[in-house]
């Protein structure tokens, strides 16, 4: 099975907008690992625009 290519370029651009990392420093991460680092950012997103 192969992972849709059209979602882990979404992947990449969020973390690379969000952190400033290249795209060959996060297609070096592991699937879960950029999936967590995706993850987190949108929750922090979320907490800062509900104030917290």
């Amino acid at each position: 099975m192969t992972y849709a290519a059209d979602r882990l370029h979404e992947e990449v651009a969020y973390v690379a907008y969000h952190f400033n990392w290249s795209m060959d420093d996060i297609l070096d991460l592991e699937h879960p690992d950029r999936v967590r680092y995706v993850t987190e950012i949108a929750r922090i997103n979320t907490r800062i625009s509900e104030g917290r």
